[in-house]
């Protein structure tokens, strides 16, 4: 047995997540490589990358606290019985 296989987290990390629109972008986007030049294209399209991806975090961790908080609300609440 291998003790060093991994198998891969089932959460994109931030990196992934940029590397990923970085090869979206530059694929929809291959059209103005000779406008622009390969170089500038590059650097434009891993600027957007970043901004896109930092604000994809911000979303999840926001959406993860949203659900976290009305699932303890939920179980805060036991109802109580009248005789």
């Amino acid at each position: 047995m291998n003790q060093h296989e991994t198998v891969a987290p089932s959460v994109s990390t931030k990196k992934q997540v940029r590397k990923e629109i970085f090869e979206k972008l530059t694929g929809a986007l291959a059209d103005y490589k000779q406008e622009l030049g390969e170089k500038k294209l590059a650097t434009r399209v891993k600027k957007a990358s970043k901004l896109i991806s930092r604000d994809l975090e911000k979303l999840s961790k926001k959406h993860k606290q949203v659900k976290k908080k009305s699932v303890t609300k939920k179980k805060a609440t036991p109802k109580s019985e009248k005789d």
